[in-house]
């Protein structure tokens, strides 16, 4: 304790063993059984050939190359790292490219002409090459040290309770140990040991075409396994996120969990807690849109994490069961979103989360129908309402609640093939999320199936197919009200059906008074001599 005091007067906050929780704020989390004593975390470094690691180079991007090389020739060490390294390793080609580097992200910003130092928690850069839709920004940061969380100030508060207390400060936790704030800058050493997972932690120079591995990342690569560094319990306390991460990462890839990384999940995951909404959020969509969704969901159950960690998924999951068509629904529309991920289309979080909250948004706006709200305003209801429960307050929320109302207020004007509601419907700039909903939920057997062959017809058919589908519509659409109308009628004839031969008693006989037969024989009186009032009640096919 003397000498701990001694250390933090001089400024010797970095160390070289894992940092050790509070033995009472470890026992909150794990019983005292089973609380694993922490161990060193910081490696010894191994450069792996290229004999030995085999990456493709044609594999990498140019621009990451280009990010690493130019901090290089500035004299700063720099590396392709974390995720990438480990796609690569995989013989994927990465989506994103992340470089890591000894320059401090000021030094980084001075050597481009588009680069941008952002964040609070983590300062790091972001260097952007190109414009428009075909920039592509390469992630850098700066090599962070590893430092004991005992030796950080402490805020009783979180990011937005607390910011005037973490103003001004490099290195902060809050009362649960999960950290605020992490800008210390270290050696390449203990930036390894302050990554989560072994294989995240591996640093590849595209000159030199080695792999720097301090935690046995490239073994465990191959092992499939996805292995914890350091203690699991201080890391998941560090940063909650990381039972999230270790889910959706054993789902993409198809690793197994090591043991004493997946032991203290369900005992950690009371963490999640104080994780702001909107990071939740986010770590929620990469979960879903991954390609991977459905063994994400999988995963989740696995390691009971599938209620209460997401409002989002508690809509979906707790409910499934309980509603005819809801579970294939969602199901469909999950593996859709992997196959368009698979296929390297793009996949929007609106069109996903409008098909995720569907049927919870339908069952609020049917009780305010109900109270005699009309549709429109109860469908806006209905969707700030799950808005509130089931998202929160995250960034782009406005956004994402316009796009997700478009998609669900197109549905019924699916159902309008006249020709001036038709035309206009195509020309709706998000015509194919409406569309693609509406196919979804005619294979779930919510929506008629001929009616999305048609619409799938029309939006790509020339002016005068258009017109013979238009002209199909409207036949098809008499000839449905026309069998509505019949039917209307045979209910009609069973209610006037005469009583029982033989003096049998029946419910027709029973229940039915004599008089109302006549009186719906009545009204049934030849078209020339109704009143205009009387003629919505014909049962005859009304035209568009």
């Amino acid at each position: 304790m003397i000498k701990k005091f001694i250390d933090k007067l001089l400024g010797k906050s970095a160390s070289k063993t894992a940092p050790k929780a509070p033995a009472q704020a470890t026992a909150d989390v794990l019983p005292p059984e089973s609380a694993a004593p922490a161990e060193p975390v910081i490696g010894v470094r191994v450069e792996v050939p290229v004999s030995e690691h085999g990456i493709n180079p044609s594999l990498l991007d140019d621009r990451a190359i280009k990010v690493v090389t130019t901090l290089q020739d500035a004299g700063y060490e720099a590396y392709v790292v974390g995720g990438a390294v480990r796609d690569l390793l995989l013989g994927h080609r990465p989506k994103d490219f992340d470089v890591a580097t000894s320059a401090t992200p000021e030094q980084v910003k001075s050597l481009f002409r588009r680069a941008f130092i952002i964040g609070r928690r983590f300062r790091i850069v972001h260097v952007v090459h190109g414009r428009g839709r075909e920039h592509e920004v390469v992630e850098v940061s700066t090599f962070r040290a590893y430092l004991d969380a005992a030796a950080a100030e402490q805020v009783a508060g979180n990011e937005k309770t607390s910011k005037s207390e973490l103003a001004g400060k490099s290195h902060v936790v809050d009362a649960s140990g999960r950290v605020l704030r992490d800008n210390v800058w270290g050696p390449q050493d203990e930036d390894a040991a302050r990554r989560d997972f072994t294989v995240n932690a591996l640093y590849y120079d595209p000159r030199r075409q080695i792999v720097v591995d301090y935690h046995h990342g490239l073994a465990d690569a191959k092992k499939r396994l996805l292995r914890m560094i350091g203690d699991p319990v201080t890391r998941y306390r560090e940063d909650p996120v990381r039972i999230i991460r270790v889910v959706r990462f054993a789902a993409k890839l198809g690793f197994e969990i090591e043991p004493g990384t997946r032991k203290p999940i369900r005992a950690c995951a009371d963490l999640l807690a104080n994780v702001p909404t909107s990071r939740l959020f986010d770590e929620m969509i990469k979960l879903l849109q991954t390609g991977h969704s459905l063994a994400s969901l999988e995963e989740l159950r696995k390691q009971g994490l599938h209620k209460g960690v997401f409002p989002i998924l508690d809509a979906v999951l707790d409910d499934a069961h309980q509603h005819d068509g809801r579970e294939q629904f969602i199901q469909r529309a999950l593996s859709d979103t992997d196959r368009r991920v698979s296929e390297g289309k793009p996949v929007a979080p609106s069109y996903m989360l409008a098909c995720m909250l569907w049927h919870d948004v339908q069952r609020r706006a049917e009780k305010l129908r109900a109270k005699g709200e009309t549709p429109t305003p109860a469908l806006q209801q209905a969707t700030d309402a799950v808005f509130d429960a089931r998202i929160g307050d995250i960034s782009g929320r406005g956004k994402l609640a316009a796009d997700m109302r478009e998609i669900w207020l197109m549905q019924p004007r699916f159902e309008r093939r006249t020709p001036s509601s038709a035309l206009s419907l195509v020309e709706q700039p998000r015509f194919r999320a409406g569309f693609d909903f509406l196919r979804l939920r005619a294979e779930s057997g919510e929506a008629d199936p001929e009616l999305a062959r048609w619409w799938e017809t029309f939006s790509t058919a020339n002016d005068a197919a258009r017109e013979d589908l238009l002209t199909e519509a409207r036949v098809q659409d008499q000839a449905r009200r026309a069998a509505g109308s019949q039917a209307a009628t045979a209910r009609a004839a069973v209610v006037r059906a005469d009583p029982p031969d033989d003096g049998e008693e029946g419910p027709a006989a029973s229940d039915a008074p004599a008089a109302a037969p006549r009186k719906r024989r009545r009204r049934r009186k030849p078209a020339g001599e109704r009143g205009a009032a009387p003629a919505a009640s014909s049962p005859a096919p009304q035209g568009d």
